[in-house]
């Protein structure tokens, strides 16, 4: 299907006045009235720049050189190590690769492929690995995911490919025809999201079976279904609950996820490079995230949303909510000029006085600083993979996708972006005085997230029209779903866990192998000895010991039963009161599994505990809150 949209070339030329498009092909798309809160919203933004146009920098998007693409994206995947001259040496990428679902594997062939032909091709003189020995390697390790969740159906496919698909020749086929998974293995409703298989594997299945013709529907305007998690008894995971080392492997995941699913539903993947500019390295507008951050750590540390972000924000909440066209009627643009300057002198020095800023103003300069930002809010890098969900066949493969691209966000961006989507679900709740419902807020606040000034506007022109009722709905969508969307999904945490669980693996046989080469055999007993973990010997079978550091009571044996949830073993921690603890609030103290095959977790108060012990029975189990 071509785009949703088709464009009458007549009107091409500017923007347009009341632009007709063709409905015949969808008959719930945007209508008219809708479409106009976009054009004048766009006219308001020329009109800003007006003057000061000329003086900004264009950020160069580079095209990049065959098989170069594909090399940046091994690298970002965390798998540079399966070509050029380190290529070979990686037994973490073996575990790494090992860990892959059938359509991930697929996707990672296939980019190998591309950069060993080119390398060919340029006649480098590294030795180039061939694809099929780097799938050949892990035959022999066919683990399923940790905990034995993955359901069967996909898990009997990904044994199937490693012997057909893993020696397949160089043309690879990504497999579609292995899997043939009747539709009723599948006990999830339409509208739920199922996190546990991934997204790749299900968009494979949807192909193979009939259910993917009943479902098309791309982004139109119809009522957005309400899609919702089915609970999940090992905890939701949410972004912010993994530690670093974790949220890295998180990230390659995605990305290597993403990718599997656009290849699967025949979408181009692509990752903009920018070419490095000049930015400013202070001030308000115009200032890279990361730099208004380390300014505005100096001041406060542990700032994660820049000051002037989260003041702008409430501010116009001060004033209430229920304004009539609350950041649809712009700001006077003159005054939000010298605003804008005054703002640049006075505010980290505390001078400028805030009384004097009107609410349509205050809305007009969050958008202005959201539209000035040297590199945009979603990034150079996924912008367009964004505007490109609204591509992608079914409602729910486009919020997967958005899922998947919240994750591969860097964390200012995504932080900051969290904060700009519930302030815009707060100004929605108040739709019934404010006339702004979530339609109209995406119309308005669509062409400040993706008409981005650095693509050079002249190619903005031709697919404006397009693009507008596309990004329109991607925004709904980032709005209306957004707390699905930060919620990292069970099938990569799985993942991640197998991959700590077959790293600590090797890491033991390797450290056991040293100790046998320096002592000898009769060592061997007191060696098994110390094998044995002291974990086993103090608590009992069926009870867990939770440590609580910074509680009254430090630490407790607990006995698990089926129905035992992790609010109630912190509930039963600050039930210990002791005089010399200072309180601590309920909402700020959490359960966190730590070690075993994951960093660190926090645990939502609805996880069940023994399922989860039984999926990482070697966890330390403390209760701290977010901070320490």
């Amino acid at each position: 299907r071509s785009g949703q949209y088709t464009m009458n070339h007549d009107h091409s030329k500017k923007i347009p006045d009341g632009a007709s498009f063709d409905r015949s092909g969808s008959q719930d798309s945007l209508d008219e009235l809708s479409m106009d809160d976009y054009w004048k919203e766009l006219e308001n933004i020329h009109e800003t720049r007006g003057n000061n146009h000329e003086e900004r920098v264009a950020l160069v998007v580079k095209e990049p050189d065959e098989g170069e693409l594909e090399e940046e994206w091994l690298k970002e995947a965390g798998l540079s190590n399966l070509f050029g001259e380190s290529s070979g040496d990686s037994l973490e990428s073996v575990v790494f690769l090992s860990t892959l679902t059938r359509t991930q594997k697929a996707a990672v062939e296939k980019r190998v492929e591309t950069v060993t032909q080119t390398m060919r091709k340029k006649n480098k003189q590294h030795q180039i690995p061939d694809v099929r020995d780097i799938f050949r390697v892990q035959n022999d390790s066919k683990g399923k995911v940790c905990g034995g969740s993955e359901p069967s159906t996909v898990r009997t496919s990904e044994n199937k490919s490693e012997t057909q698909g893993g020696t397949k020749g160089p043309n690879f086929s990504l497999g579609m025809d292995e899997q043939k998974t009747p539709p009723e293995d599948m006990p999830f409703l339409d509208t739920d999201i199922n996190l546990e298989i991934s997204f790749a594997e299900q968009a494979a299945n949807l192909k193979d079976s009939s259910i993917g013709k009943m479902c098309k529907g791309g982004g139109g305007d119809t009522l957005l279904p309400n899609f919702r998690l089915p609970k999940d008894k090992t905890g939701t995971t949410k972004i912010g609950d993994l530690a670093p080392q974790d949220m890295k492997k998180v990230y390659s995941l995605a990305l290597i996820e993403l990718t599997a699913l656009y290849d699967i539903l025949g979408t181009e993947f692509k990752q903009q490079k920018a070419v490095k500019i000049k930015t400013k390295d202070s001030g308000l507008f115009g200032v890279p995230l990361s730099v208004l951050l380390e300014q505005d750590q100096k001041k406060l540390p542990g700032t994660k949303i820049p000051l002037i972000f989260q003041k702008l924000i409430a501010q116009i909440e001060e004033a209430t909510l229920e304004t009539e066209g609350l950041l649809r009627i712009p700001g006077v643009a003159t005054r939000v000029k010298s605003l804008c300057q005054e703002l640049e002198a006075k505010f980290y020095e505390g001078t400028f006085n805030w009384e004097n800023v009107k609410q349509h103003d205050a809305a007009s300069l969050l958008k202005l600083f959201i539209r000035e930002l040297p590199q945009p809010l979603l990034t150079v890098e996924y912008l367009k993979a964004f505007q490109d969900v609204q591509n992608l066949p079914t409602k729910k493969q486009q919020l997967q996708a958005l899922n998947l691209l919240v994750l591969l966000l860097p964390e200012a961006n995504r932080d900051t972006l969290k904060v700009l989507l519930e302030f815009l679900q707060r100004v929605i709740d108040h739709r019934d005085k404010n006339k702004m419902t979530l339609k109209n807020v995406a119309m308005v606040m669509a062409p400040n997230l993706f008409t981005f000034h650095g693509f050079g506007s002249k190619n903005i022109e031709q697919s404006e029209f397009v693009m507008a009722a596309g990004t329109a709905n991607v925004m709904r969508f980032m709005i209306q779903y957004q707390k699905l969307l930060w919620t990292i999904p069970k099938f990569i945490v799985n993942q991640v866990r197998k991959q700590n669980t077959e790293s600590q693996k090797k890491e033991k046989k390797d450290k056991a192998m040293k100790k046998l080469l320096k002592k000898m055999a009769y060592d061997r007993e007191k060696h098994e000895k110390q094998e044995k973990t002291p974990n086993d010997a103090d608590v009992p079978q069926g009870v867990i010991r939770v440590q609580a550091p910074h509680l009254s009571k430090v630490s407790m044996a607990i006995q698990l039963t089926e129905e035992l949830k992790a609010g109630d073993v912190v509930a039963r921690f600050l039930s210990q009161k002791s005089g010399n603890v200072q309180t601590l609030k309920k909402e700020e103290v959490f359960l966190y599994e730590i070690g075993g095959n994951i960093g660190e977790r926090c645990l939502d108060d609805d996880t069940y505990m023994k399922d989860l012990y039984q999926l990482n029975p070697n966890a330390e189990w403390v209760i701290k809150s977010k901070q320490s």
